[in-house]
């Protein structure tokens, strides 16, 4: 077992959080990507006590964000308030990393809604410094930019996070959205000292859906092994998180699809 493997919980979504732990320690995984809908469930503390009790470790939380002011549903929300409380959550949960998802275009203004999305950014930065929580920048496909995110290049995140101490703000690379750059070898080395996490699934093909299709890395076209070592060679040694969004893997029992996704892992990332 890698190490660095990390079970994003998105992946068994059919388990909830305490099966989610349990399920990691019992399968020697060290390391688990929480969502707050999960966390929410049972609550922080019953969480940061089931972590401490099983021994694993948070390697991000998802998710903040949505600063332009409107959930991917249409909306409205205070993505800075929301944050700030996920910002709390993570401290409290011993999550080094919260990933940000920064929202999709309000009132048809693109540039506009990057820039709230940049002044959110700055105005949160330093309370999440205060609280040893990193900020990390997702960037996002260009398909999914209308209604999630106005960052859609780890160039655009890294832009970004640049305002800021790179201990307070990184960037986000996650494989399904940005395999496909022509320039994401220069992107992830611009980025070193800035990676906050790395994300890594394959891409069904046909794309069935751009937010659930997502495979388990060998279903697809992603080189998994050559991103790594990009990331690596930024200077990236943390948690690797294995995150797929797919209909049919969160129908089957969460331990199967856990013994699945080692194997993938240790096949095609290791």
């Amino acid at each position: 077992m890698d190490p660095r493997f990390s079970l994003n919980q998105i992946t068994t979504r059919a388990w909830s959080l305490p099966e989610a732990v349990a399920g990691c320690a019992e399968a020697g995984v060290e390391w688990i990507g929480l969502w707050r809908d999960k966390v929410a469930q049972i609550g922080a503390d019953e969480a940061a006590r089931l972590l401490k009790e099983y021994g694993v470790r948070v390697s991000s939380l998802c998710r903040g964000g949505f600063f332009t002011g409107v959930t991917p549903e249409g909306d409205p929300v205070d993505g800075v308030a929301q944050t700030r409380e996920a910002i709390d959550e993570a401290a409290q949960l011993g999550a080094e990393v919260l990933v940000l998802v920064v929202g999709g275009i309000s009132g048809g203004d693109l540039a506009g809604s990057r820039q709230r999305v940049a002044d959110a950014v700055g105005e949160l930065a330093p309370y999440a410094g205060e609280r040893g929580v990193r900020l990390g920048l997702e960037p996002l496909h260009p398909m999914q930019c209308a209604e999630r995110s106005v960052l859609s290049t780890v160039d655009q995140a890294v832009r970004m996070a640049e305002e800021h101490p790179e201990e307070t703000v990184g960037v986000i690379v996650d494989e399904f959205h940005v395999w496909w750059d022509p320039r994401i070898e220069e992107s992830i080395a611009a980025a070193a000292g800035r990676i906050a996490g790395f994300h890594v699934c394959d891409q069904l093909v046909p794309l069935p859906d751009p937010l659930l299709g997502r495979a388990l890395p060998g279903d697809g076209p992603i080189d998994h092994r050559h991103l790594r070592a990009c990331v690596e060679a930024a200077g990236y040694t943390g948690p690797i998180e294995v995150e797929v969004f797919n209909a049919e893997l969160w129908q089957r029992p969460g331990a199967e699809v856990l013994a699945e996704t080692i194997r993938a892992f240790e096949t095609y990332v290791t």
